[in-house]
């Protein structure tokens, strides 16, 4: 992930390939780096110039191991049996509606009996999302809440990262940047709105319109999830060296309004 203002500057310490700020100023968090890098950003850009229901114990286990690629039977159908998945290209237009908002420490997540998180794990983090373009806008959403809870983000990130060739190197980056980490310092996480870059079944990218508030001010940020339907559920491709990518954006104009 990449950390840069709009015009593409560095902005920064933590804005090296990988996940860097993620849930972003959420961090992967700050176990990916993720958390920490958007805080970081957000400290620069402040400065002027000069739950769902919780399946079953054995359930969760299970869906929580990424070990072997499971089979092609076993690749479409969810993790924990969400029907209503759209395997084909689609749209998404209209904000998806949710049964409620929680929240992981100060940031808001849907919370939807159709589109996810339909179960929480052992270790206490969410998944299991519906094979949908909804369902992948939730992934995002939940994924930027969980990476703010530093300690569930280090069990989390194992989850969430698909299998793939960068997988072992985004690890390993997010653990570097997180032992770096800067200590001190918050910021207020808000989810004010959505784009749906791209779908197709297998893949999904979407730009969440995040309002961070930190030191007084205000700044909004673009954070595009590029997600994999990897065994069972979304998860953050690691088909790229850059699955998250975050800049700062003037406003949120052009996004699908949407938030607690």
């Amino acid at each position: 992930m990449t950390t840069a203002d709009a015009g593409g500057t560095q902005a920064g310490p933590f804005t090296r390939p990988g996940f860097i700020a993620s849930a972003l100023v959420v961090a992967l968090v700050a176990v990916l780096g993720l958390t920490v890098g958007i805080l970081t950003a957000a400290r620069d850009d402040a400065v002027p110039p000069g739950a769902g229901p919780t399946q079953e114990p054995a359930l969760a286990t299970a869906a929580a191991t990424a070990a072997a690629a499971p089979g092609p039977e076993e690749a479409g159908a969810s993790v924990c049996g969400l029907g209503g998945e759209v395997p084909g290209p689609a749209r998404l237009e209209a904000a998806p509606q949710a049964d409620r908002w929680d929240y992981q420490g100060t940031a808001a997540y849907p919370v939807s009996a159709v589109y996810g998180p339909a179960a929480t794990s052992a270790q206490g983090y969410r998944y299991c999302f519906q094979r949908s373009p909804e369902g992948a806008v939730f992934a995002a959403a939940n994924a930027l809440a969980t990476g703010t809870d530093e300690e569930l983000a280090r069990t989390w990130i194992d989850y969430f990262l698909a299998p793939g060739p960068y997988r072992e190197q985004l690890l390993g980056d997010a653990s570097a940047e997180a032992s770096q980490a800067p200590q001190g310092g918050s910021a207020r996480l808000r989810i004010v709105g959505f784009r749906l870059l791209s779908y197709a079944g297998e893949e999904a990218s979407v730009d969440l319109a995040v309002r961070a508030s930190t030191q007084g001010r205000d700044i909004t940020l673009s954070m595009v999830y590029h997600l994999q339907w990897s065994q069972g559920d979304w998860r953050l491709s690691a088909a790229v060296e850059r699955p998250l990518d975050v800049v700062t954006v003037p406003d949120a104009a052009g996004y699908v309004s949407w938030g607690s």
